[in-house]
């Protein structure tokens, strides 16, 4: 996004597949986030122009705009791009969140830049904006069973057993967003990665 003005506009992207036959694979955990987010704002999804379907809530005294792209993992960065430019966001506030098969299954983390370890959809935002040093906050799903491609293992859905651990990860996840926008990148850290999480408004407890 070069050249491009940088606002105060907080947006917050979570990656996955449209439609119902993904709905429930592990590759979605972002949508479902921001799908959580919305629903305890009681906001409504709108379909955009640019392959995308947006709302907008108020989070931790803050206006933010939740994200879905609409046009499949690999072209994630092409609905992203044009919803950054029209709210005039800064893309070093955006946070972006996402499966990661480097972290154990349940484990919430927060990362600032840095490479995308594989994903296609966090590539697509970096190559289209041009610009790497957005937000992420990675959810965990573990490696996939041994002789499983990982393609196959993303595309697939979470085990009965691991309810809880898919509970947890939005919990988690939502938690972290919430961190972000209220205390920075950095405390949310550092609240996050030491297990020592302080009382979040309205979030779910883990």
């Amino acid at each position: 996004m070069r050249g491009t003005p940088a606002g105060k506009q907080v947006v917050v992207v979570g990656l996955g597949n449209p439609g119902p036959a993904y709905a429930s694979h592990r590759h979605n955990i972002g949508f479902v986030l921001v799908d959580t987010l919305a629903r305890e704002a009681q906001a409504s999804w709108r379909a955009g122009r640019e392959k995308s379907e947006t709302c907008t809530i108020e989070l931790e005294g803050s206006r933010v705009v939740l994200l879905k792209p609409l046009t499949f993992m690999n072209l994630s960065g092409h609905a992203v791009l044009p919803v950054l430019k029209r709210s005039n966001a800064d893309p070093a506030r955006m946070i972006v969140a996402h499966d990661d098969m480097d972290l154990a299954a349940g484990t919430v983390r927060i990362k600032v830049g840095g490479g995308d370890g594989g994903h296609k959809g966090v590539r697509s935002i970096a190559d289209s904006l041009r610009f790497r040093d957005f937000i992420r906050v990675r959810l965990g799903v573990g490696r996939p069973p041994h002789g499983m491609p990982p393609e196959e293992f993303v595309l697939s859905d979470f085990r009965p057993e691991e309810a809880e651990i898919r509970k947890n990860l939005i919990s988690a996840g939502m938690i972290a967003v919430r961190l972000v926008i209220r205390d920075g990148v950095g405390a949310a850290q550092n609240a996050l990665h030491s297990g020592r999480l302080p009382a979040v408004a309205g979030a779910r407890g883990l």
